[in-house]
């Protein structure tokens, strides 16, 4: 399978063994964020809650003391997610996707992803003509798609029910414009996804501890 970026981070803690001990500090209780609090301030940053979606639709899925204990963490998540009761298919934030990328079984799948895409970067009609074919079986195919004028076509790399990756990642850089990028908080097999403009995205990341990485194609 092909990917689109990797990243790995090693910190080494070294103590030798005539090293002096460390003096003992208070420990000290992290800082609790009220749900409230971090919607406010994720609103300053432009990402807001869709129309009809309310805390209540956050707590059904997670209880308060889930977001308030590490603050912005479990949100973030959240935030890409359909809220999970009554009426069903309602997107929490239409400006964040929670990417499965084990989510490819047949024709069509590759056009919701492109679509899908364009909505988190507020411009639906971005791409126009898309088409896609899949078949798994015989490990074959493709997305065509026009943007700005341009007919594009795309060979996809089939492995299994996995996206490509870094296919997905070329059609993400071609959307990209006006200075925002697409940036990912790491959720396992998926990606929540976010369309950011570089100080907004460094705002976030210092209210998070760095959670959001840039997409960046593979060459």
């Amino acid at each position: 399978m092909r990917y689109a970026f990797l990243i790995a981070v090693i910190v080494l803690v070294g103590c030798g063994p005539d090293s002096p001990p460390t003096p003992t500090e208070p420990a000290i209780a992290p800082h609790k964020m009220t749900l409230e609090e971090q919607l406010a301030k994720l609103a300053s940053c432009g990402i807001k809650l869709n129309d009809g979606v309310t805390i209540d639709d956050l707590l059904y899925s997670f209880d308060r003391d889930a977001y308030e204990s590490k603050p912005f963490d479990l949100l973030l998540f959240m935030l890409g997610a359909e809220v999970e009761r009554e009426p069903w298919g309602r997107q929490i934030c239409s400006r964040v996707w929670n990417f499965d990328t084990e989510c490819i079984n047949q024709t069509g799948d590759y056009v919701s992803i492109v679509k899908r895409l364009c909505d988190v970067a507020s411009q639906p009609d971005l791409i126009s003509n898309a088409t896609d074919f899949v078949d798994l079986d015989s490990g074959k195919a493709w997305l065509k798609y026009t943007i700005d004028g341009n007919n594009r076509e795309w060979t996809i790399e089939v492995n299994d029910d996995w996206a490509d990756t870094l296919t997905l990642s070329y059609v993400m850089d071609e959307i990209e414009r006006d200075g925002c990028r697409f940036y990912s908080k790491d959720n396992g097999q998926a990606m929540v996804l976010y369309y950011l403009d570089a100080e907004t995205a460094a705002e976030i990341n210092k209210l998070s501890k760095n959670s959001l990485t840039l997409v960046i194609p593979a060459p």
